[in-house]
């Protein structure tokens, strides 16, 4: 006989949730809630939240979810596969159902119902789930729940990466940097998870049928629900996001707790979560400071390399000024004649590089002395060109050209400068007083200033706080190098296991170091990285990043106190270097006081790319445009005096085909116009014709054309070109062609 209650517990990777069903399946009670990496706090709070209304119950239980596992087993608690759960649960409340997307906070799972069970998963990756729209979201300053009202308000889609939270933010810092409208980035967020469920997890099968959405992103995000329906093509009666959507594991978790023969009374599964013990397969380090004498010596020896201050109410005389703008940070230096800091400014931009920074010389005009002239300015970063354009800046420089001319002011012999910023991580080696050879990161952003900001904002710190935490842990957690993606599940792993707040972050610092020393430089020993160092970057302004850096080379390195405006600096030393008898063009107190933009959309209509372009007007004729593949778009003139290549020969080939057909032929054949075949169509027409066949082309490639084969690429490894030729088959299918070659 079925015992009366049954008890499911949902352990995910960001939140908790409990149902409780009774002997017919209903469910009596459920509660979602995040965890904050507190796993056993939150799954004891709910149980006792339950024990108060089931004081005398027994209950058969049940705990799934990616991170239930070893709960259940040092608690001693049957365990089921969370993707056999919603199986169970799909089964009791919707059995109808082709198809099943369920969305988690660091999983995504597909259940195909119809022509054959079959059931994926999400392996190593979280891209595509509520973590990488936590991760979005944090990236444009709001809430998730911001983010949804903001996506509900677009007008556009940009294409954004999915596959992790990395190659998002190196698509979404650029947009909006450039001006894009907040309300078409958040949705395009939202379409990047539907892109990277339907692409990375259906993988060759049709999403199509009644589908059931399920977890808590597709419950809570309406902006996420319509871009799946728009995507999938789906109506209200085939598209299904039922009440239970957020507990609906639990609630399977549920359906196979019923199943178990021995129940208990709810304080005893309390005492069993209560008294779990904690893996001990934590590896830990040496401390980064032993104790506070060492740490003044460190801050001693770095206080050496610093600049000198003047007073900007006080001072009389030209003045230069540098900005940096970063991919996530705002930077400002005005230095004198001789190089002292008249003012200086480092934040975060929060998606608005143009606005931060008038404000920023707004104030210069208003604190600086009548008598300061400001003979020269100069921009760099991922902002140059439209803060160039805004405030009139009058010169604009390679970001390794001002590092360099930064670090050589403090190290005249410095041979090597590592910079680590927000989103990048830049080493250059030098050579006879010039940049001999520069190594970058590549597709991946981990190990740089938002790698550990990230986790800081998770863990409910502010990233000063965080940083500090770090310097004196007596057992610094072993991270390793990895994806900012994978290392979530690594410290909340740690967690898990016992370690400290302090322990993880001076792990993290230790992982942005032998990230940066072994992916990125790839050096086999120090000696590769030369004798004088200069390190720079806001990054470096973390004590215990710079400790890490020290004891992972085994030797002294140099930071200047102004680390993190290395580059603003040595823009203001580019243009006083420049500076010569006319005034500067930068933007005047009087013009900023009335200083608006506009911006809008349009396509450019130069070629067939037809670039979505983000045209910025200043006012006076002045304008900056962004999202053009070539000068056309910018506005460049005599745009039609030069021939098109491109377009004669994509004409020249279609010309081919639909000049050259037989007039009776023996059937049809379907040519996808992309990879080799483009190139050859020629060839392949006149070999296909001679034989008696008519040939028909696919259409010309677009995002659409991606699109309409999204759901046939069964692997997310292979290259753009590959995947937009499924598209090209499909096209052909639609055409009714006899065969495809």
């Amino acid at each position: 006989m079925a015992n009366k209650y049954s008890l499911g517990i949902d352990v995910g990777s960001t939140t908790v949730k409990t149902v409780i069903t009774d002997s017919d399946g209903n469910i009596l009670y459920s509660k979602y809630q995040r965890h904050l990496s507190k796993v056993k706090e939150t799954v004891t709070d709910q149980l006792k939240i339950i024990q108060a209304d089931y004081p005398d119950e027994e209950f058969t239980v049940c705990i799934t979810g990616s991170a239930g596992l070893g709960l259940a087993n040092s608690a001693d608690i049957p365990f089921v596969q969370e993707v056999h759960a919603a199986f169970l649960a799909v089964k009791q409340k919707q059995p109808d159902a082709d198809a099943v997307i369920e969305l988690g906070g660091e999983d995504a799972k597909i259940i195909f119902l119809t022509g054959g069970v079959e059931q994926r998963m999400n392996g190593t990756c979280a891209g595509g789930t509520g973590a990488f729209i936590d991760q979005m979201a944090t990236l444009l300053g709001v809430s998730a729940d911001q983010l949804d009202e903001l996506s509900l308000h677009a007008q556009k889609i940009y294409p954004i990466a999915s596959r992790c939270g990395v190659f998002a933010k190196s698509d979404i810092q650029p947009l909006l940097n450039q001006g894009a409208r907040r309300e078409d980035v958040a949705a395009s967020i939202f379409q990047a998870v539907v892109d990277q469920t339907v692409s990375g997890l259906a993988q060759g099968r049709s999403i199509e049928g009644k589908v059931l959405f399920l977890g808590g992103p597709l419950f809570f995000l309406r902006g996420l629900k319509k871009a799946f329906v728009r995507t999938l093509g789906l109506d209200e009666e085939h598209a299904v996001f039922p009440p239970e959507a957020p507990v609906f594991v639990a609630y399977g978790c549920a359906i196979y707790a019923a199943t178990a023969e021995k129940a208990f009374h709810i304080s005893d599964i309390i005492e069993k979560i209560r008294t779990a013990k904690a893996s001990d397969a934590i590896v830990t380090g040496e401390p980064l400071f032993r104790s506070q004498a060492e740490y003044d010596e460190f801050i001693d020896r770095h206080k050496k390399f610093d600049l000198g201050y003047a007073d900007i109410r006080t001072y009389k005389g030209d003045a230069y000024l540098g900005i940096d703008a970063g991919s996530t940070t705002t930077k400002l230096v005005l230095i004198t004649e001789d190089g002292r800091i008249l003012y200086h400014h480092y934040s975060s931009n929060l998606g608005q590089p143009l606005d931060k920074i008038a404000d920023q010389v707004k104030r210069i005009y208003s604190e600086m002395n009548p008598n300061i002239t400001i003979k020269g300015s100069a921009v760099t970063g991922y902002g140059e060109d439209l803060i160039k354009a805004g405030l009139s800046v009058d010169h604009g420089i390679v970001e390794t050209v001002a590092h360099f001319k930064a670090a050589a002011y403090f190290c005249p012999d410095v041979d090597f400068i590592i910079d680590i910023g927000g989103q990048d991580i830049k080493c250059f080696k030098i050579k006879n007083k010039s940049i001999d050879s520069i190594m970058l990161n590549e597709a991946c952003s981990s190990g740089c200033g938002s790698f550990i900001q990230t986790f800081a904002m998770a863990l409910g710190y502010d990233i000063a706080e965080f940083s500090q935490l770090g310097l004196f842990a007596e057992h610094p957690v072993d991270l390793g190098s990895r994806c900012t993606v994978f290392m979530n599940s690594s410290v909340k792993q740690a967690q898990k296991d016992g370690a400290t707040v302090e322990d993880i972050s001076a792990g993290l610092s230790s992982s942005i170091i032998k990230n940066a020393i072994y992916k990125v430089i790839r050096a086999n020993s120090p000696d590769d990285l030369g004798k004088n160092i200069v390190v720079q970057g806001g990054t470096f302004l973390n004590d215990a990043v710079l400790r890490s850096f020290e004891k992972e080379l085994g030797r002294n390195v140099i930071r200047p106190a102004i680390s993190g405006l290395m580059g603003a600096f040595g823009c203001a030393l580019y243009a006083k270097e420049r500076a010569g008898e006319e005034a500067s063009k930068l933007i005047s107190a009087e013009e900023l006081e009335n200083f608006t933009y506009t911006s809008r959309s349009a396509n450019c209509g130069g070629c067939t790319a037809h670039c979505q372009l983000n045209i910025i007007s200043f006012g006076k004729g002045r304008r900056f445009i962004s999202g053009n593949r070539c000068e056309k778009g910018g506005g460049a003139a005599n745009r039609n005096t030069v021939p098109n290549l491109y377009e004669f020969k994509y004409d020249s080939i279609l010309n081919t085909v639909k000049t050259h057909q037989p007039k009776r032929y023996r059937g049809t054949v379907g040519l996808p116009l992309a990879l080799g075949f483009y190139e050859q169509l020629p060839f392949w027409h006149m070999l296909f014709t001679t034989l008696g066949f008519r040939t028909v082309v696919s259409d010309e490639s677009s995002r659409d054309m991606y699109y309409l084969g999204q759901h046939t690429i069964p692997s997310d490894t292979v290259c753009y070109p590959a995947k937009l030729t499924h598209g090209h088959i499909e096209n052909l299918l639609d055409k009714g062609v006899d065969f495809i070659f």
